[in-house]
């Protein structure tokens, strides 16, 4: 957007919708219940009654501050966009997504403002932004909730969209940024880590996990373009893959039916020693990463001090783009 807000990325809903039909064409299945999706679909609704209602407060025919052409749609009234010049992916101004809670490091680390590390999750900065998360949202967590329930589901999106929104804080320190995309990809890090805790029950497993992995890698390219925050990319990344060794264990293939077994029947242990030892290493790591981020956030450190090489993450200069 030209006043220098960051969308958290637009991920193809195709390449979800593959990613997801295909991965879960290589599972065998037990006699895991299959649950209702309906905290997805919930989350969908939120998050478009949101858009409608900062677009309700932006008002653009009344504060359109003089940018070059007119409201876009008029014909909406106060629900009108801002000037394409201005966001040219049809949504408010940065000024209306500030003050509705998009994610400022000032306002978070100096103000103490940490609610602003949850509301960003909720906010779009654009219909065509909004229309690309959601689509991904239904292609990537329908099937999740679907095979692990809503409870595991909703902790692995939400706590992934605050550990973007931590990542975000600690090395954005010029723009604000608002979007889904680092709860997206949380549910992406999941999957993978799911699909490598639970080895031993897939069949065609090094063909799902090389789809997973192109699939990520692609995503994860298109945050090095200009205005895209990809540290709420990956941040939400290794969320949700720390999550998945921790939420998403299954237990051994076989283990479910062992009522089913003669008497005397050796049945093997509900989990494998190695997917003990993961669960362990992620619960460490993931306590340690949250608290050390928080303590930097609100001490007001700048991630790149610690890092000069990290801003190249999130943007990567070319001969066609700069990242100024």
């Amino acid at each position: 957007m030209a006043s220098g807000d960051l969308e958290r990325g637009t991920k193809n809903g195709n390449n979800n919708n593959n990613n997801n039909s295909g991965y879960g064409s290589y599972y065998v299945e037990t006699s895991d219940k299959e649950w209702t999706s309906w905290l997805i679909p919930m989350f969908v609704v939120a998050n478009v009654c949101v858009f409608i209602v900062v677009m309700y407060i932006n008002n653009c025919p009344k504060n359109n501050l003089g940018f070059e052409g007119g409201c876009v749609a008029k014909f909406l009234g106060r629900l009108s966009f801002q000037p394409l010049k201005e966001n040219p992916l049809l949504g408010p101004s940065s000024s209306t997504l500030e003050k509705t809670g998009a994610l400022e490091w000032r306002k978070v680390g100096h103000g103490h403002q940490w609610w602003r590390l949850i509301t960003c999750i909720w906010l779009h900065a654009g219909v065509f932004h909004l229309l690309a998360n959601m689509l991904s949202l239904v292609f990537i967590g329908i099937r999740l909730e679907q095979q692990f329930g809503f409870v595991r589901v909703g902790v692995i999106y939400l706590l992934s969209g605050i550990g973007g929104s931590i990542l975000s804080s600690l090395f954005i320190q010029q723009n604000i940024s608002v979007g889904a995309s680092g709860a997206l990809f949380g549910l992406l890090g999941a999957m993978l880590s799911e699909l490598l805790t639970n080895w031993t029950i897939y069949s065609n497993k090094i063909a799902a996990l090389l789809t997973l992995v192109f699939i990520i890698a692609i995503n994860l390219a298109v945050g090095l373009l200009p205005h895209v925050d990809n540290f709420a990319h990956i941040g939400g990344f290794l969320t949700g893959f720390l999550l998945g060794f921790i939420l998403l264990i299954r237990p051994q293939f076989g283990w479910v039916d062992r009522q089913y077994l003669p008497a005397g029947a050796r049945v093997n242990p509900k989990h494998k020693v190695y997917q003990y030892v993961l669960l362990l290493v992620a619960i460490v790591v993931l306590v340690a990463g949250f608290t050390v981020g928080l303590v930097m956030l609100f001490r007001g450190d700048n991630g790149n001090d610690h890092c000069s090489w990290c801003h190249y993450l999130s943007c990567f200069p070319t001969s066609s783009w700069k990242c100024d």
